[in-house]
């Protein structure tokens, strides 16, 4: 089922000066994978991942990585999830994401999870701000969970 109505432009982006949003997809690979990968501990302390069981302990290979990726992109595409890389500005490395996803417990909420790399954790809280005015201002969601930072 649809996350968003049907006439609903999904955002294709969101860019501010420090990072911009894009849609995850397999292009996205050997950066996702290297940004995530070196940050596991930091990114399952992030406000939102306890309980989680991504990312796992031992890691998991550049094929399985791809295959989340293109798990999210299928997804983007029948508007039942969304996930977006998060890319540094003007560098362009992938540095974190954001997943948009109905709650597991209540599917009329909206629950969102973001992280950024070890070496980027800075841009955590900047990242939690930017994401949370642009649900507000510019998706057709009423009712969003996302961990306070």
């Amino acid at each position: 089922m649809s996350l968003v109505p049907e006439d609903f432009v999904v955002p294709r982006e969101l860019v501010t000066g420090q990072f911009r949003l894009e849609p995850l997809g397999p292009q996205h690979n050997e950066r996702d994978h290297a940004a995530w990968t070196g940050s596991i501990e930091h990114i399952r302390a992030t406000p939102g991942f306890d309980g989680w069981t991504w990312p796992p302990v031992e890691g998991m290979s550049l094929e399985r990585n791809l295959a989340d990726l293109e798990r999210h992109a299928a997804d983007f595409a029948r508007r039942t999830g969304f996930t977006y890389s998060v890319i540094e500005v003007p560098a362009g490395d992938v540095i974190g994401c954001v997943y948009l996803y109905p709650a597991r417990d209540d599917g009329s909420v909206v629950e969102v999870h973001s992280w950024v790399s070890a070496g980027r954790a800075e841009l955590d809280g900047p990242l939690h701000e930017a994401v949370s005015r642009w649900l507000a201002v510019d998706w057709p969601f009423t009712k969003v969970r996302y961990a306070a930072r």
